[in-house]
């Protein structure tokens, strides 16, 4: 069986390091993207499963690139991962097209059933 495709949108290398190592030790290929710029522009060449989304980027934010991923593809999951943990980042995260929403420092085990409940 091909491992999933996981496209990880995030800017800060310690979450990066920390998230990345323990999604593949579970199986999945984890590609990065360090702006948003570069997500959206990724989401063509990798073809992601699912994509995890933080908010605070450089660039573009967060919610900007799901908004121009929305434009072409409708049907990749997205799940925003956010330090925000307000109903108004929630909110506004599926209201521009994101699946799921969950907040850092990630539950490991939460984000796995989120993940797998959604690819």
């Amino acid at each position: 069986m091909t491992a999933k495709q996981i496209l990880y949108v995030e800017d800060n290398e310690d979450n990066i390091y920390m998230l990345k190592r323990r999604l593949e030790r579970k199986g999945y290929q984890i590609h990065v993207a360090y702006t948003g710029e570069e997500g959206v522009l990724k989401v063509d060449e990798v073809k992601p499963d699912l994509i995890l989304m933080d908010l605070t980027l450089p660039g573009i934010s967060g919610f900007e690139a799901i908004e121009q991923i929305r434009l072409t593809n409708t049907n990749v999951p997205i799940i925003v991962l956010s330090a925000h943990a307000m109903d108004s980042y929630m909110n506004e995260s599926v209201a521009v097209g994101a699946n799921d929403f969950d907040t850092k420092p990630v539950d490991l085990k939460r984000l796995i059933q989120k993940i797998e409940s959604l690819i």
